[in-house]
Parts: structure tokens; C-alpha cells; sequence
């Protein structure tokens, strides 16, 4: 794993160095322990079929670090910083990248407040740290249809607050509401945002797409709702591809009249819902062989293995 600390008042952080994967030390008065100072992000390496390891968009990572970091009153490592320290982690758990097909590398940059601090103030010191571990399907169905439920007790985020950035702050709230979900049988919780309570916003850990004919509509961000890096791919590959694409309120009512429904995350790739349940009511989509999700996220993987031509310079070959 890689890891640095910040060395000076202005918050620039030193070389950084690769250590064996192990645990770390953190004083008990710690800013990250004490009042959340922490945001982390995931991005993935990939083997090629061609036998290369890439990464994808990566820069994109780094910069949604700095807008959380400036949120969160952190000193941030540069782009070139991060993108070097997860090109460096990548490389050297490259064995463990698995064959293409297979899974990927699952890559976890941290940065959080590790310096004491007792008073509510932002920390004197902090670690960025980068680690990996190779996955497979994220959700335990694997590439079955999600099976959502929109849960009008709990929320996700607010207004103001923090849940437009990936701060460590934002997760342990949705557990219970995800927990309460699966015991009841359904893969996660879709939110509603809590001010008005029918504006569909996110799922715990992925954002949402509604399909209507020709048009792809996503919950517009605004300070509520993770811009994730997939779901910009998502949206400009839909455009390419002739499709319409909106980012506004969309009310739950609406999941009723869509023709198709999916989710899209670093994590969970581009996920088909197959039902949500709303107000009791069980919703159910129809899983054909030919979905828009499907063609959408078949364009993205022929991109990152490049099968298909990079035309935005998305992939950051690293072997």
C-alpha cells in the first residue's frame, strides 16, 4: 500500500513510499476518529486482453478528492500525486489483478485527518493512503437484477450537507437502512430526498438511471447526490450512442412509468433493476435481452479493454 503524510502548514505532502499492506497507528484523539475528518474514493486497474494493466479516468478520482477535501477543511495531494500513487499500488499488487473477464482491481485511495485534535477543528496532520484488493461482482446476485426499495424513513443526505462528496461520514448512516432492506429480501435502499420526500436521489452506494424511449434521465447533483465517475461515462457514451440524456428532479412516482431502470457505480459496474418497491406497491421491469443498460455498459468494457477506440483519453495504460 502507498502512504504520505502532509509535511508543512500549507498542506503539501511529502514523497510518498510503498509499504506491505498492514495495520496503521492513529493516535485515540485522531481527527478522522473523533469528528469523521475523512473521505476516500474507488477507482479500478484492469488487465487487458492483450495482457496490458490499465486504469480508467483516474483524474477524475483526484479531483473529486480536492472538491470533498475543500468541503471537509483537508489539505489534498495534487492530481498527478494521486494518479502516481495509484498507478505505483496497482503495479505492485499487479499479481492479483485477475484475467480479463474475471474482475478487477479494486483500488481505495484514504486521506483523513490523522493528527490529534481534542477541540472541533480541522486536524494538524494528515495520511493519504492508497490500498487494493481484487473483487468480483459487488452485489451477492451477481449480475441478476437489483431488487431496490425506496425507504421513506431514512435519508441518505441533505441539503448543505456533506453527501455531494465522497466523505466517510455519508455510509454509516445508510447501514441500518440497508441492513432492515436485505432482511427483508431486497438487494439495497433507494433514497428520497429529505426535504420534500418524492424526489428519488441515490442508492446507498450507486447512482440511478430511469429509461423512457429515447430518453435517460438520472436525479440532477445538487449537494445531495455522489457525481460518480461511472455514471458521467454512462451519460456521455448514452449521448454518443443517440440517446437523450436529462439530469433533473425526477419524482418516485415516476419509477411506474419507466421501461427500464439501472444503476451505475465504480463498484457495481452498470447494474439492470429488475423491481423497486415504493408505498407497498412492487414495481417490476422487464429484463429483455436487449436493454439500454446492457448496450451502455458493453461500450463502456470494450473501452476499458480496449476494444473499443479511446476517444477521450479515458484509459491510463500503466503496463
Amino acid at each position: 500500500m502507498y502512504i504520505t503524510k502532509s509535511c508543512d502548514v500549507a498542506g503539501n505532502f511529502e514523497q510518498g513510499q510503498l509499504n506491505g499492506y498492514d495495520n496503521i497507528q492513529l493516535s485515540p484523539s485522531a481527527g478522522v476518529l473523533n469528528y469523521g475528518q475523512g473521505l476516500f474514493e474507488g477507482t479500478k486497474a484492469y488487465r487487458q486482453d492483450n495482457g496490458g494493466l490499465s486504469l480508467f479516468r483516474p483524474r477524475e478520482n483526484a479531483i473529486r478528492m480536492q472538491i470533498g477535501a475543500e468541503r471537509m477543511c483537508m489539505p489534498y495531494p495534487s492530481t498527478d500525486q494521486f494518479v502516481d500513487a495509484v498507478k505505483q499500488t496497482a503495479l505492485a499488487n499487479k499479481r492479483w489483478i485477475p484475467p480479463p473477464g474475471k474482475g478487477s482491481l479494486y483500488i481505495r485511495p484514504l486521506l483523513y485527518g490523522s493528527g490529534s485534535i481534542l477541540g472541533l477543528a480541522p486536524a494538524p496532520e494528515y495520511t493519504f493512503l492508497v490500498y487494493a484488493c481484487p473483487v468480483g461482482n459487488y452485489f451477492k446476485e451477481g449480475t441478476t437484477p437489483l431488487n431496490l426499495y425506496v425507504d421513506e424513513e431514512f435519508h441518505r443526505a441533505s441539503r448543505g450537507g456533506a453527501g455531494g462528496v465522497k466523505s466517510i461520514t455519508n455510509y454509516a448512516p445508510v447501514l441500518r437502512a440497508i441492513r432492515n432492506a436485505r432482511e427483508r429480501g431486497f438487494s439495497d435502499v433507494l433514497y428520497l430526498d429529505s426535504v420534500n420526500k418524492k424526489y428519488i436521489e441515490e442508492v446507498s452506494s450507486c447512482n440511478i438511471f430511469l429509461v423512457k424511449g429515447k430518453v435517460i434521465s438520472t436525479p440532477i447533483a445538487c449537494g445531495t447526490i455522489l457525481e460518480g465517475v461511472t455514471r458521467k461515462s454512462i451519460m456521455e457514451i448514452a449521448i454518443d450512442l443517440g440517446y437523450q440524456v436529462e439530469e433533473r428532479l425526477i419524482e418516485a412516482d415516476e419509477l411506474i412509468s419507466a421501461d427500464e431502470v439501472f444503476c451505475t457505480g465504480t463498484a457495481v459496474g452498470v447494474a439492470p433493476v429488475g423491481s423497486i418497491t415504493y408505498k407497498g406497491q412492487r414495481i417490476e421491469y422487464k429484463i429483455r435481452s436487449v436493454l439500454v443498460c446492457k448496450k451502455l455498459y458493453s461500450t463502456l468494457v470494450g473501452i476499458q479493454k480496449g476494444h473499443i477506440e479511446d476517444k477521450r483519453d479515458w484509459i491510463v495504460d500503466i503496463e
